[in-house]
């Protein structure tokens, strides 16, 4: 049964303060993934040692990965990416809308994949959405346009994932869950599964929508010791089969 799990890793620094990246690593091994979606990482920034995040995880778990820069400056990316073990092949990875008129708003992008899984092709895409009520539904609204969700590429089974900063009450998860299905309502008996903050989850923000042709079979926010201290997020992870 395939896994896939969607982890904001605050540039993998932790709660206590601490930048570590074999802890994310670590974390992400716990909960043996088939495919794994990543936000806020840093590639080559000042700020976290001019470590490539990515890479790193990706090679601490023996995984292929794609990574898409939302913001460039210089040499610096702030970012998301995919990783796995299986084949892979991009699709697309772009901008989301933003505000210019608001300025230190940080860009937001999102990525796309086809990744060949269990003898079947699976597109994943990966997101992470602004802050503002007013730029989400902006966002949302384009994912769930022409060049995302309604693009002529786009084939079911599809998963998509991310740091949604939106709760199942907000207007922005609304638009998407008319486009996709919730994990958490395709499965008998689920839990809230909050994600936010790690130390004393409340809140739903994280979520793992999914077109027909998929099952869940299980939902869980991620709360061991390491995963409660490693990052302001839990990992949120679904065990899913392919109908």
């Amino acid at each position: 049964m395939p896994r896939i799990m969607t982890y904001n890793v605050h540039r993998c620094v932790g709660v206590d303060g601490q930048l570590d990246v074999g802890r994310i690593a670590a974390v992400i091994a716990q909960c043996r993934p088939d495919i794994v979606a990543l936000q806020e990482l840093d590639v080559g920034r000042l700020r976290t040692g001019a470590v490539d995040q990515a890479h790193a995880i990706a090679n601490r778990l023996g995984m292929a990965f794609h990574f898409h820069a939302a913001m460039k400056v210089e040499e610096e990316r702030y970012g998301d990416a995919i990783l796995t073990p299986c084949p892979l092949k991009v699709i697309r990875a772009g901008p989301l809308p933003n505000s210019p008129s608001i300025r230190g708003l940080e860009p937001r992008g999102a990525l796309w994949l086809e990744i060949e899984i269990g003898g079947r092709s699976l597109q994943v895409i990966n997101t992470h959405l602004g802050l503002l009520p007013h730029e989400q539904r902006a966002q949302a609204k384009a994912l769930a346009g022409p060049d995302w969700i309604g693009h002529r590429d786009r084939r079911d089974p599809l998963i998509m994932l991310g740091d949604f900063n939106a709760t199942p009450y907000a207007s922005t998860y609304r638009t998407l869950a008319r486009c996709l299905k919730d994990s958490r309502a395709l499965c008998k008996g689920a839990r809230a599964s909050p994600t936010f903050p790690s130390r004393f989850p409340m809140l739903a923000i994280d979520h793992v929508f999914v077109s027909g042709g998929i099952a869940i079979d299980h939902i869980e926010a991620y709360a061991a010791p390491l995963a409660r201290v490693a990052s302001d997020h839990l990992p949120l992870v679904v065990d899913f089969s392919f109908t």
